[in-house]
């Protein structure tokens, strides 16, 4: 029998097994990692916290921001949003609607106090879920006011009572004393130790912590956070968009009384010369501009926009269809001052604000017929003014210079007027509809009139108030 041996090449040194020794030096290596990559991935991540500022006039433009803000953090699953307040106050409908948006969140909020939040930006930090204020801050005198006369004027009692309860209910959602809320806007509250009767309530930073009304003090929004629980935030400061300012600056209540100055100005002007031309573009343009911002705040909608178109068109049919001024121009004024008025109001506001305004309105119409009066008469006695009303209310013909010879014609010709020269209109000539204007009286429509000269594209005519006068006098 023959055995079978296996081929050692070196007797008495084992086989080396390559399969099996990488596989054990790749187990040893994972043991050795696996335990930092799983720290690694267990470690938790940096809480995400919005910081949106509120400064400056609470206005109708703020609120749509501090929603937006919200949501956007409610979508990136943020550990919070900070508000951070240093106000003066403004308007208390966009309080309002800064307040419920606060109070429905779905995450935490916190309202930092840095510096001050008087009047209407006490409101809003009191609807936060937490109150933090820096110090040497103030908070409190919520009293609503109206102005008018450049200074501050009282309000109805009725008005007060809705605040002062809008304040209460804020403060005892978010379990805060109730009654020094109700003592910041209502002088008769009195509060023993706190404030006397006929004085209204504002806390320092010591007196708000003292009275329960801040929960912490804080030197920063990361000192803030750290005194609510949340450490090592990312902070993401969040600002007003290119469109939200806009809307900001267009319903300013000084902006937006100039844009229906201007707005009425340029229709006026319009109005009372042919055509449609500069005067025309820049008082449509205007009232849109007014109206956009308003919309946008969700104060004007399509009521007030029919209104105010309605208004127009009635205004347009008394100049040039009806002849006269009469049921259909006061209608159409009162449609377009109504459409405006509820544009600036919104729903739900008090008297005192719908007359004041109501006021803001009527005072910039009458600034605009004012200032319709002075430009229509003594603008075309001067060469720009000539210009202007020519290229606005004709804009046909060379802009200046001699008179050409289809124009020169007409010099010394009569006619009639067949429409209103306030200055500019139309004449009929010698069986031509002519555009001319006036040497600055307004001529009623069938009136006769003398060309007394050519300037350039420009037929100035007179009235003849004898209508036997010879050629020439």
């Amino acid at each position: 029998m023959h055995r079978i041996m296996a081929f050692n090449p070196k007797p008495g040194k084992p086989r080396l097994n390559l399969p099996a020794s990488a596989c054990a030096a790749s187990l040893a290596f994972l043991m050795l990692t696996l335990p930092c990559a799983l720290a690694q991935e267990q470690r938790p991540a940096a809480p995400i916290v919005y910081v949106a500022p509120v400064e400056g006039i609470i206005d109708l433009g703020l609120a749509p921001f501090i929603e937006r803000v919200l949501d956007e953090a409610a979508a990136a699953a943020a550990a919070a949003v900070v508000l951070e307040v240093n106000t003066f106050g403004g308007r208390v409908d966009a309080a309002v609607q800064i307040r419920d948006a606060l109070l429905g969140a779905k995450l935490p909020t916190v309202a930092y106090v840095n510096r001050r939040a008087i009047s209407a930006g006490a409101l809003i930090s009191l609807a936060a879920e937490h109150l933090v204020m820096a110090p040497g801050s103030t908070i409190g005198a919520a009293t609503p006011v109206q102005a008018g006369g450049g200074e501050a004027q009282p309000v109805s009692e009725k008005t007060v009572s809705y605040v002062r309860k809008e304040f209460r209910a804020t403060a005892e959602s978010r379990k805060r004393p109730a009654l020094i809320a109700e003592a910041m806007v209502d002088a008769d509250v009195a509060i023993r130790g706190v404030i006397e009767k006929g004085k209204l309530l504002t806390l320092t930073t010591d007196e708000a912590l003292k009275h329960k009304v801040a929960e912490f003090r804080a030197e920063s929004i990361e000192a803030a956070l750290e005194r609510v629980g949340i450490k090592g935030a990312e902070l993401r400061r969040v600002s007003l968009n290119w469109a939200e300012q806009v809307v900001r600056f267009l319903t300013h209540p000084i902006l937006s009384s100039l844009l229906v100055t201007i707005g009425m100005l340029g229709i006026i002007i319009e109005l009372r010369s042919p055509g449609f031309g500069i005067a025309g573009a820049i008082g449509v343009g205007s009232l849109a501009a007014f109206f956009w911002g308003h919309w946008l705040v969700q104060l004007a909608g399509w009521g007030e926009l029919l209104l105010a178109l309605g208004g127009i068109a009635l205004l347009l049919a008394e100049f040039f269809v009806i002849p006269g001024f009469g049921f259909a121009g006061i209608l159409g004024i009162l449609a377009l001052l109504a459409a405006l008025v509820l544009s600036v109001v919104g729903s739900g506001a008090t008297p005192e604000f719908f007359m004041l305004a109501a006021g803001r309105i009527v005072f910039s119409l009458l600034a605009a017929v004012l200032a319709s009066f002075l430009l229509l008469r003594f603008m075309p006695r001067t060469p720009f003014g000539r210009r202007l009303i020519l290229d606005s209310g004709l804009g046909t013909g060379p802009a200046a210079g001699a008179a050409p010879e289809s124009d020169a014609r007409w010099l010394g010709k009569r006619g009639r007027a067949t429409s209103p020269l306030r200055p500019a209109g139309i004449a009929d000539i010698e069986g031509a509809r002519v555009d001319v204007v006036s040497e600055g009286e307004m001529i009623e429509p069938g009136t006769p009139v003398e060309v007394t000269r050519v300037d350039g594209n420009r037929i100035v005519v007179r009235q003849i108030t004898n209508i036997n006068e010879k050629e020439g006098t």
